[in-house]
């Protein structure tokens, strides 16, 4: 079986990285990891030097785990759901993590589009955790 999990090399994204790993560690389980590209939509946070630390480290984590783990890229003008249920279409994934980020009670009514139609169209179980996943 497969954990997917849907990968930026933001706060919520690493978080969700970490919590697919604890997961795919847990279940004995292949990691399958949806690389988003880092665009300003998504960077509004971090800089070009903070997200190559941020790749770099997340692949050096991915490959001292230990876990069976496929990289899928993204192309830039893709529909990031569109792609993350594809590959749990494809893959017969057991758990689909997302990371989510902190809303104000207005950005509550009105939920990401992309996460939104995960949550609502995965045929799996999703495991949504926020930035702080993981740390002290």
């Amino acid at each position: 079986m497969n954990i997917v999990v849907g990968y930026l090399p933001t706060p919520t994204g690493r978080a969700a990285l970490r919590a697919a790993m604890d997961e795919a560690t847990l279940r004995s389980a292949d990691l399958v990891v949806v690389q988003g590209h880092h665009t300003r939509r998504w960077g509004r946070h971090t800089g070009p030097e903070e997200t190559e630390t941020a790749v770099r480290e997340d692949r050096a984590a991915l490959e001292a785990s230990g876990l069976s783990f496929e990289l899928v890229p993204m192309a830039d003008d893709a529909d990031p759901a569109d792609v993350i249920l594809d590959v749990t279409d494809r893959t017969h994934t057991q758990l689909l993590v997302i990371g989510t980020r902190r809303r104000t009670p207005v950005g509550k009514l009105i939920m990401a589009p992309t996460t939104q139609r995960l949550l609502l169209e995965a045929g799996c179980p999703v495991l949504c955790v926020k930035a702080d996943y993981g740390t002290d």
